[in-house]
């Protein structure tokens, strides 16, 4: 049948070139019916569900014919002209016309006259639309692709999403004719959870910064990313950097500024040194650059633990009552056993210069270069230990343990 068909379009193409005007007429009018017919029900066979196939070749041999090097086609041209409204047929019109030229010009030495006036007929019976219209006419008619099939309900692995939402936001969304077809993807992205939600924030930014998306609930999802597990999380140092750039803005409400910073006040009685010293200059930088905020250290009058009025289980940040308290946990931190963490809280107290700290340095800051750096500290060369000689392990002066407790 395939073979049948495809010998039904040959001799209907040569047709195209017979003498009467009647039988090229019909011959056309069938071609162009085969060309609407195999687009709804395509040879091929689709590489997914609701897939548009232009039936290309049929209808490049269709132009091909109109385009002949011999005849004049001016009137056939002409009632050809009425498939031209169609958006599609005028797409694949000017690439088929084009690649004719380019293929009689290279065959040819001097190109036949016949053929130069049936192309400028062809290409100048093309009228571009002059205004964009909202819904595109298309000749050969395509179903539309099924919910399964578009990007956002693709249900990937957790390591695949990780890989694509690392390259998203610089590898993927500058090169992509309309970022913003990404957005389904990554808002359902965000609600998977964990590092995924974090790494799809990333190009949420990127649409939001430089193509105008709307989407109020960025902050509110970053907020709720705060959690004790992102200091012992592998993209820890990422979220941080991500979530200073977040914050840089000077424009956002005081409020939510506020509620990022006693949240991760909040969060920081449990962080571990290298995250404290990493957290701290973290919640200066945001009372630096959002004056309104710095009620929470100099408020008057600061409420008690039992009274404090913020809500560390609320979801929203508008609602957390964050501006009403204060940061007393980075007063709390200042009693810290280790002397960097417990000198890094002190700078609350002091007044914050308009620099920021640069925060760069220790994202990736581990415990272990904590411990290296104490290391190599160079410590007073005695250091009592205890002031009253010991007299034994049980207090007897005979005790064989004496020697132990001997100080030099």
């Amino acid at each position: 049948m395939r073979h049948r068909y495809c010998s039904c379009c040959n001799r209907l193409g040569e047709l195209l070139a017979h003498p009467s005007f009647q039988v090229k007429e019909l011959a056309l009018g069938t071609l162009m019916k085969f060309v609407q017919l195999e687009g709804a029900h395509p040879l091929e066979q689709p590489k997914w569900e609701g897939q548009y196939l232009f039936p290309r070749t049929l209808f490049r041999a269709v132009v091909g014919g109109l385009l002949s090097s011999e005849d004049d086609h001016s009137l056939l041209l002409s009632q050809f002209r009425e498939y031209l409204e169609f958006d599609d047929i005028r797409y694949h019109t000017m690439q088929a016309a084009s690649d004719a030229v380019t293929r009689v010009a290279a065959q040819q030495a001097e190109t036949p006259l016949a053929f130069w006036n049936n192309a400028f007929t062809l290409l100048s019976s093309v009228s571009l639309p002059r205004q964009e219209r909202d819904v595109p006419r298309f000749y050969v008619k395509h179903a539309e692709p099924s919910d399964k099939w578009k990007v956002a309900h693709l249900k990937l692995p957790l390591s695949l999403y990780k890989k694509v939402l690392v390259s998203m936001h610089d590898s993927i969304l500058p090169h992509l004719a309309q970022p913003t077809l990404m957005i389904d993807f990554l808002t359902s992205a965000c609600d998977v959870g964990g590092a995924i939600s974090l790494l799809a924030l990333n190009g949420l930014f990127v649409l939001i910064h430089k193509h105008n998306l709307e989407y109020p609930d960025f902050y509110r999802k970053l907020y709720g990313l705060l959690e004790p597990s992102v200091f012992h999380v592998k993209y820890r140092a990422r979220f941080f950097h991500l979530a200073d750039l977040f914050l840089s803005s000077s424009h956002l409400p005081a409020y939510l500024v506020a509620a990022f910073a006693k949240r991760l006040s909040r969060l920081a009685l449990t962080a571990p040194p290298e995250a404290l010293l990493m957290v701290l200059p973290f919640i200066c930088n945001l009372l630096r650059r959002h004056p309104a905020c710095r009620v929470l250290v100099h408020r008057p009058g600061s409420p008690e633990l039992d009274t404090d009025p913020y809500d560390p289980q609320e979801e929203d940040p508008a609602k957390s009552r964050a501006l009403e308290s204060c940061l007393w946990e980075v007063q709390a931190l200042q009693q810290h056993y280790h002397p960097e963490v417990s000198s890094a809280a002190s700078v609350i107290n002091q007044v914050l210069s308009l620099p920021e700290a640069s925060i760069a340095p220790l994202l990736e800051l581990t415990a272990y270069e904590i411990f290296e750096q104490d290391l190599k500290k160079k410590g007073p060369e005695t250091v009592p230990l205890e002031f009253i000689p010991a007299q034994g392990l049980l207090g007897r002066r005979d005790d064989l343990c004496t020697q132990f407790f001997t100080l030099s």
